[in-house]
C-alpha cells in the first residue's frame, strides 16, 4: 500500500508539472503582478492539503523561524492571515492592558499620507488618531522633517512605511522615536529584504509587519507576519492572533497553575482575534523564502534596465531613486511626471494600457482625499502638497519575476514610442 501511495504521489507530481508547463504560455499582457510560484511551491501546497494537517502547525512555525533568521530577528515571527492583520495585531499588542507602557485611546500615531489603506485604518480601529504627514516626492517615503513638525504631547508612536520596497530613512526616524520616547512600528509589507546600511528593514523598530499577498516578492497567497525582538510583544502577538488562547505561549503551564479552576486546554488570557494562517500558507512560505534573493535580483535588474533606457526622457518624467546605503527591492516601478511635461498622467497611462501594460495609482494616493477618512478622527500636517502631486502625476507598472528580458524591452520600447511624439 505504501509503495502504491508513493507511486500515486509521483504520478500526481508529474501531472502537475505538465499542467504548469502547458499553462505558462506567453501573451501580450504585462500585468501588475503574477504569482511568484513554480513547481515546488505547488507541490508543497498540494502535499500539505493531502496530508490532512490544514490548520496552523509545524510548517507555519518553520516559516516563522526561517523568516526571522533571514531578517536577523531574535524571536520567530508571528504569522497571520494578511499584512493588514499584521498591522492591526501589531497595534493591538501595543494597546494591550497587560503592558505598563502602552497606547491609549486618543493617542496620536504619525504615518505617511501616501501608503496603503490598512496602514492608516488600524490606527483608528485601536482608538488612536492617525496623524498624516507629507512624503518626499523623490522617494515616495515619509518626510523626516515633517515627522518632527507633527510631534505633540499626544504623540505616542511613529508608523513609517518602506513604500514600494524603498527603505525610508528609518535610522533617522528611530533617532526621533528614541529621543521622544515613542513606539516605532515599521510597515515593511512591500519591502521583503530591503536594507539600510546592511541592516534589513523590520529590525529597527519595536515591531515590524510584512505581507505575503500574491503580488509581493514572496507570497503565501494571502498572509502576513509580525516581527519583534521584544519578548513580551512576541508572546502577546501569539495570543492575540488566536482568540487570546494560551496554548502557543511559553509560560502556558504557569498560567494554567494560576487559573487552575479552568481547563488548561481552553484558557484565554486576553481578548484576541482569529487571524491565524493555514499550514498550506506556511508550506508556501518555506519553499518561497530560499528564492527571495534571486527574486530581488530580478526586480533590481529590471529597474536598472528601465532607469537606463528611460533616463534620456527625464525632461518629462522622474525615475525612482535609491538613497545612499539603501537596497531598494522594487515592489513596483514608479514613475512621476514632471511639472512641465507636455502631457497628462492619464494620457500616458491610457497609452500604456492600450499596449497591454497594466498600471495603477501609487497606493491610495493621498489618503486624506479618500472618503473613508470622513468616518474617523485624524490630523494632518499642512496641506500635503507632495502627496497631492503624486496622486495626480504618478503611477506604477508591474515589476516581478514574470518580467523577462523580452518583456522589459517591450515596456521600454512602449514608453519611447509615446515620448517620440514630443521630441
Amino acid at each position: 500500500m505504501a509503495s502504491s501511495l508513493t507511486d500515486m504521489y509521483g504520478s500526481l507530481h508529474s501531472n502537475i508539472r505538465e499542467i504548469l508547463e502547458a499553462s505558462q504560455k506567453s501573451n501580450n499582457k504585462v500585468p501588475l503582478a503574477v504569482p511568484p510560484f513554480n513547481y515546488d511551491d505547488y507541490i508543497a501546497a498540494i502535499d500539505t492539503l493531502l496530508s490532512g494537517s490544514l490548520s496552523m502547525g509545524e510548517k507555519v512555525k518553520s516559516f516563522e523561524s526561517a523568516f526571522a533568521d533571514y531578517l536577523g530577528c531574535k524571536n520567530p515571527g508571528v504569522m497571520v492571515n494578511s499584512g493588514s492583520s499584521a498591522n492591526l495585531l501589531s497595534l493591538s499588542i501595543l494597546t494591550n492592558a497587560s503592558l505598563k507602557e502602552r497606547l491609549k485611546p486618543g493617542d496620536e500615531i504619525i504615518t505617511p499620507a501616501v501608503t496603503w489603506a490598512t496602514t492608516v485604518f488600524p490606527i483608528s480601529m485601536v482608538s488612536a488618531k492617525p496623524v498624516l504627514v507629507d512624503i518626499d516626492k523623490d522617494s515616495y517615503n515619509i518626510d523626516v522633517n515633517q515627522i518632527k513638525k507633527a510631534i505633540t504631547k499626544k504623540t505616542k508612536a511613529i508608523m513609517p512605511v518602506h513604500l514600494l520596497g524603498n527603505p525610508c530613512k528609518i535610522d533617522e526616524i528611530k533617532e526621533i522615536a528614541d529621543a521622544n520616547d515613542l513606539f516605532l512600528i515599521e510597515d515593511c509589507c512591500e519591502a521583503h529584504g530591503a536594507e539600510l546600511n546592511g541592516k534589513k528593514v523590520g529590525t529597527f523598530g519595536d515591531l515590524a509587519t510584512f505581507s505575503f499577498f500574491i503580488s509581493h516578492h514572496i507570497s503565501t497567497i494571502e498572509g502576513g507576519m509580525i516581527l519583534s525582538n521584544n519578548d513580551k510583544y512576541h508572546e502577546l502577538g501569539k495570543a492575540l492572533r488566536a482568540f487570546g488562547w494560551v496554548r502557543e505561549l511559553r509560560d502556558k503551564e504557569k498560567l494554567a497553575k494560576k487559573h487552575s479552576s479552568i481547563d488548561p486546554r481552553f484558557l484565554f488570557i486576553t481578548a484576541g482575534f482569529n487571524v491565524r494562517p493555514t499550514e498550506m500558507q506556511g508550506a508556501l512560505g518555506t519553499t518561497q523564502l530560499p528564492k527571495l534573493e534571486n527574486i530581488i535580483k530580478t526586480r533590481r535588474d529590471n529597474a536598472s534596465y528601465w532607469n537606463e533606457r528611460l533616463s534620456k526622457h527625464e525632461r518629462f518624467i522622474s525615475l525612482p531613486i535609491e538613497n545612499p546605503g539603501a537596497r531598494h527591492v522594487y515592489f513596483c516601478y514608479p514613475i512621476s511626471l514632471k511639472p512641465r511635461a507636455p502631457f497628462k498622467q492619464r494620457e500616458l497611462v491610457s497609452f500604456l494600457e492600450q499596449k497591454g501594460i497594466e498600471t495603477r495609482p501609487v497606493m491610495t494616493g493621498n489618503i486624506a482625499r479618500q472618503p473613508a477618512l470622513t468616518q474617523m478622527r485624524y490630523r494632518r500636517i499642512g496641506k500635503l502638497p507632495n502627496a497631492d502631486y503624486v496622486t495626480k502625476n504618478s503611477f506604477l507598472i508591474g515589476n516581478h519575476t514574470g518580467i523577462t528580458k523580452k518583456v522589459r524591452e517591450y515596456v521600454a520600447d512602449t514608453f519611447e514610442e509615446f515620448f517620440s511624439r514630443y521630441n
